[in-house]
């Protein structure tokens, strides 16, 4: 209902435009866009940093981490198709036997 009301939607047209002439001047900002480039850069040196410190007190704690799990998965997954090629030669020498 209020989607349709003419009032509504000269108010939303009005908004939108104000905040694109706001975003395209703070864009156009060199100090806005370093201060923005800087932030971002610190966020992810603070992430990369905070996950070391994770890595480390799993360690400590004798805990895994992510990789640890998804490496243990690929080992166990390999084994698993090496049991298979196993049990498939396996079957195959006992069949191999039992046919005179």
């Amino acid at each position: 209902m209020l989607k349709n009301n003419p009032m509504v939607k000269k108010l939303v047209q009005t908004g939108e435009e104000r905040v694109g002439k706001l975003a395209s001047t703070l864009l156009s900002n060199e100090s806005f866009v370093g201060a923005v480039q800087s932030l971002v850069s610190k966020s992810l040196a603070a992430k990369g940093s905070l996950d070391k410190s994770l890595r480390s007190a799993l360690a400590a704690m004798n805990l895994p981490s992510s990789a640890d799990v998804e490496a243990l998965r690929a080992k166990v997954e390999d084994l698993d198709q090496l049991l298979t090629s196993v049990e498939k030669k396996v079957d195959a020498l006992l069949a191999a036997r039992q046919t005179p």
